[in-house]
């Protein structure tokens, strides 16, 4: 099991997967945008989405929980 956490405050600007999507090693998962840029938010392991705790427009602390991959 993987935790996919923020690392920066920013705001969801896109989410790509749903709970229950395959993902693999390297694939984006959501994009975040921070002072107009927009950083995509990889998946670091293969598997399942477990849990999925972002939607687009929500705003992120570091350290917030994104996505469990299982």
């Amino acid at each position: 099991m993987a935790e996919v956490r923020a690392e920066m405050v920013a705001n969801v600007w896109k989410v790509l997967v749903s709970e229950g999507d395959q993902v693999e090693d390297g694939d984006t998962l959501v994009i975040l945008e921070s002072m107009k840029m927009e950083i995509p938010v990889l998946a670091e392991d293969s598997g399942t989405i477990s849990t999925l705790k972002v939607a687009e427009g929500d705003v992120i602390q570091e350290g917030d929980l994104i996505a469990v991959i299982e």
